[in-house]
């Protein structure tokens, strides 16, 4: 209990200070504090036509012509059946194939894959990832994210904060019905055993930035316990105080089936006790199991893999190339 209470006293000392809104990071005032900072954002993208060029034309229109906050932005393209790649490029992204980045290491799959590919194909010294699939999406979500990393140097990661509705099959949206992973499995395990992360409202949310410094320091997980990983891995190499969040708003965007969600839920259990396992926190005589039996509405049974695949910190492979 006593341990309990220092750890909830840490996380109120943290939030103050460290908690903003967007509104607090006015564009006009981040350029003067800009300076010869570059600033990248990086769109991982897998079958997102509907929304990304809309993404990609707000931040091109208000950030980089009315204000040139960013210097870059770069669509991943994770193996798109569709006009992704298309709309990104017309409405003036660069994009990059997820394949084509690194080919000469061997390809893998995910969510996280694409970000680490769009950390290794990007160039700004800050780099602000958002994801592509989101609705009514304004340029504050950048500039939100990017003001306490020009204004503080300090500062190394700052994750964005949202309100997210639970749009249903009869269209209306309820406040607070989603993030529904996060509420029943990221945020327990957050408690429990990284409690000085609690304060992050979106643990896994898929807006967040942070100095290339630190993220070419830290692994990726290629599947979807990257935000999960990322976080924990963070607290480890730059500590609480050099973390921040930012509240944007409110996020929408499309919403992954129950059994996606139990896919993806699989995926940060085996996130989560990876980390413990490095840390020394859990000792097992053999390694958790990596499937997941699901089961279809007319009760047919399903195995499915939830085993996730990690890449090595981007620094840590430029270093083993410069030697070679």
């Amino acid at each position: 209990m006593e341990t309990d209470l220092r750890a909830l006293a840490r996380v109120e000392e943290w939030y103050g200070p460290h908690s903003s809104t967007a509104a607090d990071w006015p564009v006009d005032a981040l350029l003067l504090a800009k300076g010869t900072t570059t600033v990248s954002v990086v769109l991982p993208a897998r079958d997102e036509e509907s929304t990304v060029g809309d993404i990609v034309t707000t931040i091109r229109r208000d950030l980089v012509e009315r204000l040139p906050l960013v210097d870059e932005i770069l669509v991943v393209d994770s193996h798109s059946t569709d006009a992704t790649a298309v709309r990104a490029a017309a409405a003036g992204a660069r994009v990059v194939a997820q394949d084509a980045v690194l080919p000469h290491l061997p390809p893998l799959t995910g969510k996280g894959e694409a970000l680490w590919k769009g950390l290794a194909a990007s160039t700004g010294d800050i780099v602000v990832f958002v994801d592509s699939d989101l609705r009514d999406f304004g340029s504050h979500f950048v500039s939100g994210l990017v003001g306490p990393l020009l204004v503080d140097r300090r500062i190394q990661f700052v994750k964005g904060a949202y309100e997210r509705p639970y749009t249903g099959e009869d269209g209306v949206a309820r406040r607070g019905g989603g993030g529904r992973v996060t509420e029943l499995v990221a945020r327990p395990l957050l408690n429990m055993f990284w409690p000085e992360l609690s304060g992050f409202c979106q643990p896994l949310g898929g807006e967040y930035a942070a100095r290339r410094s630190v993220l070419e320091r830290v692994p990726f997980v290629t599947e979807y316990g990257v935000e999960f990983g990322l976080l924990v891995d963070l607290l480890q190499v730059a500590g609480l105080d050099a973390m921040a969040q930012v509240d944007l708003g409110c996020r929408t965007h499309s919403h992954q089936s129950v059994t996606a969600l139990g896919r993806m839920a699989g995926q940060i259990m085996l996130t989560a006790w990876s980390r413990l396992e490095r840390q020394g926190r859990v000792l097992a005589s053999r390694p958790p199991a990596h499937t997941l039996l699901q089961f279809g509405l007319e009760g047919q049974a399903d195995v499915v893999d939830v085993a996730v695949a990690e890449r090595p910190p981007l620094a840590s492979l430029v270093l083993e190339e410069d030697v070679a």
